[in-house]
């Protein structure tokens, strides 16, 4: 069955070649075009599409909507943004200067009557109905950034991060706001699925203001006989799944330390420490020569990369030793083909007529090697960008420790005696920076029994450290109102150190690792595992009782789960207000556990924005900031 991702290529595949179907058999030349998108488009689409698809497809040019542009005659334009005002401004100002000759209209979010009528007088008035081909609405609203997994914004996030949706004085339009941007992006979802989810979620919460509107929106869509998108033409994706998926709609109140909880996975420390964004990092190159600035350099990093598909899940350790594996493995083709040449007398020009004498004998193995070769400068060329990136996120977790920080947090959630008692380690001023301590006690403190005297003796540590202590006042009330849910819900399995790598330290490495631990993981589920889990399973007797139940194709719908439900083969996991890739790839684990010969447990992790602990924290303190200013 086709993935999310793959859907939604399809879909922007689609467009691109002017909303015709793409065939199969052999392409003729492809039709030359320009695509015009605003930030929204090109955030949908630099995660999925690159630059060599995207010429394959006869873009010729990719451009700002709002850049300045030049007419271009005898070439179509393919609009690619959201229906704001301020892009509909520009797209009637491009008519009035009668930029192209042919306009293909797509937007990524259905556009409103009044606003289809208002440009269609723009329209008329620059006497270009004639060049207007097609108006699309494309239902692509979302950033899909694995096969299973997906974001709703990037640019302008802070609309819907768990800050907006959280404070105290947000107004109630400003919330149906946000809930509706929320909504229509997850329609757009399940119309590129082409599938009607039954939804399940938590109640009185911001996940239950999303269940109830986007139940109201498909149904409404299944009932409009004329514009229903989830028949099976209505898709065009011809895999249609007749297997339902479950819509598990969670809040980020339900877990607040994983967001902050130090982690130890190769893509979550890129996240973590390097800001990986679409699937971007900016690395320092310290390739540079005789004290020259080192330079910025951008790793795109993304499932064409094979070493990343495979990697991108291990624990740092293991990735390293990884690499190493690899740079071995082209160490040893290289020299192949040096002793390739070396026996058939190439480079040394008194040899050639050896050479000839030996071709017979090597063509094979020339032909080899010739063929290998792109290869071999492909796998060279991802050596070094992983050694690059690895070399930066080592220097992060010598110089913060972030390796003691992770074993530390974990046996604080799985409720291990620690080695070294906290309030001696948070004085401890060789031990990691204000920030890093900051997310350590938060987490100590949401899982543990803190007395008012303990606090106060922590904040005074905690300030005489550095820290900022304006989350805590947001904390302190979260903890107050969830003070029912299950403290116990982290089973954080602790881990175990084991002997220093191996490997790595041997004479000449391209990493050294000493002063690091290796720590060792073993596998446990975090909460939006275990709910996810319950509600697949359709199990009772658990913390998900009480979660609603909601099937936009009844009429009339109960809130309670049918009794004897077979369990769900197909889960979509949303987390409103912010997710984080420590819960993505704890799914995925979990995936692979659950899969088995006859039956395929597949799950789309999503969330309204992506927050790595720093960005969250700052939004904590912002909320705290808030409390404390009232």
């Amino acid at each position: 069955m086709a993935t999310l991702k793959e859907r939604q290529i399809n879909a922007i595949k689609q467009m691109l070649n002017l909303n015709q179907p793409i065939t199969k058999g052999l392409a003729a030349e492809p039709v030359w075009k320009i695509l015009i998108y605003d930030r929204v488009g090109q955030d949908i689409i630099s995660p999925i599409l690159p630059i060599r698809d995207l010429r394959e497809m006869g873009i010729t040019l990719h451009i700002q909507l709002h850049s300045d542009r030049d007419a271009i005659p005898d070439v179509p334009a393919i609009y690619f943004c959201a229906p704001t005002e301020e892009n509909l401004g520009r797209i009637a100002q491009d008519f009035q200067n009668g930029l192209y000759d042919e306009y293909h209209l797509n937007f990524i979010s259905p556009i409103s009557r009044q606003k289809l009528e208002e440009l269609a007088a723009a329209a008329l008035q620059a006497n270009c109905v004639a060049n207007i081909h097609k108006v699309y609405d494309q239902y692509v609203n979302f950033i899909t950034l694995e096969d299973d997994m997906f974001i709703l914004k990037h640019q302008n996030s802070d609309d819907l991060s768990y800050y907006s949706i959280n404070r105290a004085n947000t107004r109630d339009e400003e919330m149906e706001r946000i809930m509706d941007s929320i909504v229509n992006s997850l329609f757009s979802v399940f119309v590129t699925l082409g599938n009607v989810p039954i939804i399940r979620c938590p109640k009185n919460t911001a996940a239950e203001m999303v269940a109830r509107k986007l139940e109201k929106k498909i149904r409404e869509n299944l009932w409009d006989a004329r514009n229903n998108l989830f028949h099976l033409e209505a898709t065009q994706t011809g895999a249609f799944s007749f297997q339902r998926a479950c819509l598990i709609i969670l809040d980020r109140n339900i877990d607040m330390a994983t967001p902050l909880h130090h982690t130890w996975t190769y893509q979550a420390l890129a996240h973590d420490v390097l800001n990986l964004s679409l699937n971007r990092v900016v690395v320092e190159d310290d390739d540079a020569k005789g004290g020259a600035k080192a330079k910025s350099k951008i790793c795109d990093l993304d499932s064409r990369d094979r070493f990343w598909s495979s990697h991108k899940g291990s624990p740092f350790p293991t990735v390293a030793e990884a690499i190493q594996e690899e740079l071995e493995t082209y160490r040893n083709s290289e020299e192949e083909i040096k002793k390739l040449k070396t026996s058939m007398g190439i480079g040394d020009g008194d040899n050639e007529t050896a050479a000839f004498s030996m071709v017979n004998d090597n063509t094979a193995r020339l032909t080899n090697a010739v063929h290998s070769l792109p290869q071999l400068m492909e796998m060279k060329r991802l050596i070094d960008m992983h050694t690059k990136v690895a070399t930066n996120i080592l220097n992060f977790i010598k110089a913060r420790r972030l390796d003691s920080f992770f074993e530390m947090e974990e046996k604080i959630m799985s409720k291990s005696v620690l080695d070294r008692a906290l309030q001696d380690l948070l004085q401890d001023q060789e031990f990691g920076g204000p920030e890093d301590k900051m997310r350590l006690f938060i987490i100590y403190y949401i899982c543990t029994a803190v007395s008012d005297s303990e606090y106060r003796k922590f904040e005074k540590i905690l300030t005489e450290a550095g820290c900022d202590l304006s989350p805590l006042p947001y904390i302190q009330r979260w903890k107050s109102i969830h003070r029912s849910m299950n403290v116990n819900q982290y089973e954080g399995s602790g881990t175990k150190t084991v002997n220093m790598f191996s490997k790595l330290v041997s004479q000449g490495s391209s990493f050294v690792m000493e002063g690091v631990k290796n720590l060792v993981v073993k596998r446990h589920n975090l909460p939006v595992t275990k709910i996810t889990e319950q509600l697949m399973e359709c199990k009772s007797g658990g913390d998900t009782d009480d979660y609603l139940y909601i099937d936009p194709k009844l009429l009339k719908g109960g809130d309670v789960a049918p009794k004897n439900r077979p369990p769900f083969q197909d889960a979509v996991v949303f987390v409103v207000g912010g997710g984080n890739y420590i819960e993505y790839q704890n799914l995925v684990d979990f995936t692979k556990q659950k899969s088995t010969q006859t039956s395929t447990k597949r799950i789309v992790y999503g969330a309204s924005t992506l927050n790595n602990a720093s960005q969250f924290l700052k939004q904590l303190s912002l909320l705290g900031q808030e409390i404390k200013d009232t």
